[in-house]
């Protein structure tokens, strides 16, 4: 999986759906530093933790990882 791209779609839902980086950080339970450097396409969770950014944003993993 290409990390920036993932990071640019998960950026993405997160701003369509109108919430605060900060915000989702504290729900994923990581720190915002974290979700950036995911938003930047420098860490690719594993799979289960895309099933819970997924979750968080009430999109569909597929969504996510859009294949």
């Amino acid at each position: 999986m290409d990390g920036e791209r993932f990071g640019r779609r998960v950026r993405a839902f997160r701003k369509l759906k109108r919430l605060p980086q900060a915000e989702l950080a504290n729900r994923l339970g990581i720190s915002t530093t974290s979700l950036g450097r995911i938003e930047r396409g420098e860490k690719v969770p594993n799979s289960q933790f895309i099933a819970k950014i997924a979750e968080q944003l009430n999109i569909e993993q597929q969504e996510l990882i859009g294949e």
